[in-house]
């Protein structure tokens, strides 16, 4: 069977990403850590590859090994279905503080309250309450 999921490459923040992303949903679940190791190209300890799982949706990430002049970008975002308007809001506040706000929480028509974040780390978010 093929599997396909979303994989996230940092430069070195690969873990406090992954560890501010688990305390935000309550059913997120770090899955696995790979770790460079002393005479790998990354650097010893850093994420060499780790999995965690957010509801249904398995997520890879990694710090690169290689220095890279390029991020993320919004034409790339996780969509989060959301369960409440507390949730959405709640998740509005903790992925918008030190990121970036690129459609505030609002009705527009196509959802009864919908935002479009990027976080911290540059990794856009959609959530949406149907």
């Amino acid at each position: 069977m093929t599997t396909v999921r979303p994989l996230l490459m940092f430069q070195g923040r690969a873990e406090e990403a992954m560890d501010f992303y688990s305390t935000l949903f309550a059913e997120a679940e770090i899955d696995a850590i790979e770790r460079y190791r002393e005479g790998e190209p990354g650097r010893p300890g850093a994420i060499k590859r780790a999995t965690f799982t957010i509801g249904d949706q398995s997520i890879m990430l990694f710090d690169s090994p290689v220095r890279h002049d390029f991020t993320f970008t919004p034409a790339i975002s996780l969509f989060v279905e959301c369960d409440s308007e507390d949730q959405i809001r709640w998740l509005f506040e903790q992925l918008s503080e030190e990121g970036r706000v690129f459609m505030p929480p609002e009705s527009y028509g196509f959802s009864r309250l919908f935002t479009w974040v990027a976080d911290r780390f540059g990794v856009a978010w959609q959530l949406n309450l149907s």
